[in-house]
């Protein structure tokens, strides 16, 4: 089964606006993933302005890794909307409950997501990639409410 013939996981359950931060940050790091190199590497240089260096490595290889895995090992693949769209899609919705789970330490609730994205004998690698990425993700957003250095195209 693939994308094209099981294109539920696209459809749109609700919009990017409606989530916190962190996890609009984690969709919009998916969709910038799934369009390339470029359009990541865009998304992180805004990061890197708030961040720093190493902390937006982090997040780039994070996502990388996080995404690899969803490819590789995901139960179908994954849909994502357009880097511009204001919809959420049923897939990123499900990614960044996951993510936001992971964040807040529900383990159990995020793992029972991961079970969504990947096979069960994945969920606990997806985890602690999401765990990573969500406490970066979590500083990034606290930077940006006390003090927006720099205009990000994560946080509207």
């Amino acid at each position: 089964m693939n994308a094209m013939t099981n294109p539920r996981g696209g459809a749109p359950v609700g919009h990017l606006g409606h989530l916190g931060p962190v996890e609009q940050a984690a969709v919009r790091l998916m969709r910038a993933w799934s369009n390339g190199p470029k359009a990541l590497r865009q998304e992180i240089d805004v990061i890197r302005a708030n961040l720093g260096h190493d902390r937006a490595e982090t997040i780039r290889e994070t996502v990388c890794q996080l995404c690899e895995l969803c490819c590789r090992h995901g139960r179908r693949p994954l849909m994502c909307h357009q880097a511009s769209c204001a919809c959420l899609g049923a897939d990123e919705s499900c990614f960044a409950q996951f993510v936001a789970n992971a964040t807040e330490g529900r383990r159990e609730d995020a793992l029972l997501m991961a079970t969504l994205l990947v096979r069960a004998d994945c969920v606990l690698y997806l985890l602690a990639h999401a765990e990573t990425l969500g406490r970066i993700l979590s500083l990034y957003a606290l930077r940006l409410s006390a003090r927006p250095a720099v205009k990000p195209s994560t946080f509207h």
